[in-house]
């Protein structure tokens, strides 16, 4: 790809943007009307930097990967360049060209089905598979964000770039969460050398409102744009050293495995409902899930039904059915079986909505009861562009710092997405070598008929494909609009008795789910974030 001619200017605008970003406080984006250039939404404190591309003439992607790769400096509890995995869905030419992006992580050609077999209690011996380099695989984060921005983009690599360097090399000020984040985790941090030195110098968290520098990360971007390239980090110098740091800590990802890496562009899974049509990455991705609950409620006529209180256990009894196939029948396809085809199909959803209503009608709840867990550690960015291209990217480290280790010299936090994995053996998401973990990331394209209309996605582990679903419930299914169907309370379940609901879902509802053996507690939820058109109109929300 050809450097535009002004690209000197957009770097030292990127410095200027990166300024201001360190001066600036965590504020909510509202719903609003994007600007006649676009917009990017996801993370407020660096959505400007976005901004300033669209104005000058980058488009949707272009913004798209320069925010999220500068959202990877500022929240590197969230995700970072060495996260697991990126995914996203992308409309370019006003729907001419819908694809999705596979960029998830890849366990080491070493890995083998037993190596985090749980004891006896069920449990993995020192959590071996989410703290510690045993737990984090290839990253992915950097070759999708690179891969989508090659194949929809308009700048150079080289240019995105520039907004991370200089936040990493220069620093932004430490919100108060992510220093009580990294105090949290100081007992783990200090188990990990290069953990301790970047995260805790002087041997404590940095206080709030204090100057975070990541100087050896800035060295590793400064050497990807030079090369306006990926490959020093995946079959070069970084690659080296990355597998260096795994051979003295006694992770297992070698150079080999660094340089089989490949993002992937795939077809999107689809489903209609009306007029719309939802697009969503396959597979390995929460969207089969989503997509499988929106079948059994299509199945179940839910749209029909006007009894509230049914309504909401119909919907709770999908969501838990979604679940127990998703936790139980889902893995990587070039290992083995897995029946997607069949958990999509029309008369597997009937099947299940006869269930559904056999149990409901009889004033039970479907069994059996399944152990919740909490997951958590990612970033999400959706934009719309002049052009009337539009997409969605989320990427991830996995929980908050991911692996609890960096690549001492480089400043490089490891996502440990090998902790996706099911630990039992015989499972079909088990470990295996060169093997691709299930994960919970739902980037969404929404179509009415050939035009895109929304782009989002969500942050918040295994609570965003209940959140993703319940936006499309509201928007698709009820017709309610963007705002209102990004506000609306959610519940959250994965296949248990347990129900998770926010603290605004009405009394009378939860009693209804309680009174047929549901056990409620609140909580929260995922928070998503997205663009949609509107009465002729671009808005962008994250309430």
């Amino acid at each position: 790809m050809t450097a535009p001619a002004n690209a000197i200017s957009r770097r030292r605008f990127f410095v200027q943007t990166s300024s201001l970003i360190a001066a600036s406080s965590w504020v909510k984006a509202d719903l609003r009307q994007a600007s006649e250039t676009g917009y990017v939404v996801g993370e407020p404190v660096v959505e400007e930097i976005g901004a300033k591309i669209l104005t000058d003439g980058g488009n949707a992607v272009d913004a798209l990967i320069a925010t999220a790769l500068a959202g990877a400096i500022t929240q590197p509890h969230q995700t970072g360049i060495g996260g697991y995995a990126t995914q996203g869905i992308f409309a370019m030419d006003g729907g001419k060209r819908i694809a999705a992006l596979d960029a998830n992580t890849v366990s080491p050609a070493a890995f083998t089905k037993d190596i985090f077999k749980p004891d006896a209690k069920g449990e993995v011996p020192d959590r071996k598979n989410y703290h510690g380099w045993l737990s984090t695989g290839v990253p992915g984060v950097i070759a999708g964000l690179k891969r989508a921005l090659d194949e929809f983009g308009t700048m150079s690599f080289a240019d995105v770039l520039q907004p991370a360097i200089a936040l990493a090399r220069d620093g932004f000020k430490v919100p108060a969460s992510l220093s009580a984040m990294i105090t949290r985790f100081k007992g783990s941090f200090e188990k990990d050398a290069g953990m301790a030195r970047l995260y805790l110098p002087g041997g404590a968290a940095p206080v709030a409102g204090s100057l975070f520098r990541n100087p050896e990360l800035a060295e590793v971007l400064s050497t990807l744009a030079k090369a306006n390239s990926i490959e020093p980090f995946y079959r070069g110098d970084v690659a080296q050293r990355i597998a260096e740091g795994f051979a003295k800590n006694g992770g297992m990802v070698t150079k080999d495995d660094l340089a089989a890496y490949q993002a992937r562009l795939i077809e999107p899974l689809k489903f209609s409902w009306g007029e719309h049509t939802i697009h969503t990455p396959p597979l390995l991705c929460g969207g089969i899930t989503v997509l499988q609950m929106l079948a059994i409620l299509k199945a179940l006529k839910w749209d029909t039904i006007q009894n509230g209180a049914q309504r909401l256990v119909l919907r709770v009894e999908a969501m838990r059915l979604a679940w127990r196939d998703r936790l139980h029948l889902l893995g990587d396809p070039e290992f083995g079986p897995v029946p997607h085809e069949r958990l999509l199909s029309e008369d597997y959803a009937v099947e299940c909505a006869e269930k559904i209503s056999t149990a409901v009608n009889a004033g039970k709840i479907l069994e059996p009861d399944f152990k919740t867990t909490t997951q958590e550690g990612t970033l999400s960015f959706s934009a719309c562009d002049k052009h009337g291209n539009i997409a969605s990217l989320t990427l991830t480290h996995g929980d908050g710092f991911g692996a609890h280790v960096t690549v001492e010299g480089l400043g490089l936090t490891l996502g440990h997405g090998m902790s996706r994995f099911d630990p039992r053996p015989d499972h079909p998401n088990a470990p295996g070598p060169r093997k691709r973990p299930l994960h919970n990331m739902v980037p969404v394209l929404i179509t009415k008929g050939t035009q895109p209309v929304v782009a989002i996605g969500g942050r918040g582990g295994r609570r965003i494909p209940n959140a993703m679903l319940e936006f499309l419930a509201q928007h698709v299914i009820r017709h309610r609009s963007f705002g209102e169907s990004l506000k609306s309370p959610r519940l959250h379940t994965e296949g248990g008795k347990l129900v998770e609901h926010q603290k605004d879902w009405p009394r009378a509802s939860l009693n209804a789910l309680q009174q047929v053996g549901y056990t409620l507690k609140p909580g929260s939820s995922a928070t998503l974030s997205g663009v949609a058109l509107e009465n002729g109109k671009w808005l962008a929300g994250m309430p």
